[in-house]
């Protein structure tokens, strides 16, 4: 590959957001420290933006929610960010809220992750996880449960827009009994319209 050629194979990538997995796989080379240096001088001249160690973005204009997921891994959006896009809690909050295998704050350029804890086998779960424009994100069916799980008193401003049957499709991943309990809560509600 030729002396430009490889920041133009990251320029020409649809990812905002590489780690230096991402970028070896890119520019098929080993992890190795030639490429190390090459990341280096090109975060140096300014035409890679370094985010976190192991982080890097092509520009200032990177996807925030691209970057929640690659913060620690295995992790995927969900809670209030996906809870907000869908139009079911209607309360703006800053942070980008991801389901994670630890609970940490973690701040990049201004915008705050709030990353939050759950069991290994649902955060490993692949239902109800899209994966979309190099994000792992949560259906809107999935966030409701994750936060349910996460918190005994939430309040919910819109439910319409759930699909009640992948609600409970998804809800036996969980094995939680307090969580069937209140999903039925929030069902029953929602049929009789209080």
């Amino acid at each position: 590959m030729g002396k430009g050629g490889y920041l133009s194979v990251l320029l020409r990538s649809s990812k905002t957001v590489f780690s230096f997995k991402d970028i070896s796989l890119l520019w098929r080379t080993a992890e190795t420290n030639a490429t190390r240096v090459r990341v280096n001088y090109y975060v140096r001249r300014g035409e890679l933006l370094p985010l976190r160690r192991g982080l890097y973005a092509r520009d200032k204009n990177y996807n925030r929610l691209e970057l929640a997921a690659k913060i620690f891994i295995p992790s995927y959006v969900s809670f209030e960010t996906v809870l907000g896009m869908a139009g079911i809690a209607f309360q703006f909050y800053g942070q980008i809220t991801v389901a994670s295998y630890l609970t940490r704050e973690v701040t990049v350029e201004d915008q705050t992750y709030a990353f939050n804890k759950i069991k290994p086998l649902v955060l490993t779960n692949p239902a109800g996880v899209e994966n979309k424009d190099h994000c792992s994100m949560a259906t809107k069916e999935r966030a409701f449960l994750d936060t349910i799980y996460l918190h005994k008193d939430y309040h919910f401003d819109n439910l319409r827009p759930l699909d009640w049957d992948k609600v409970f499709e998804l809800l036996p991943a969980y094995g939680n009994k307090r969580m069937e309990k209140k999903v039925k809560m929030f069902y029953e509600h929602f049929k009789t319209g209080e």
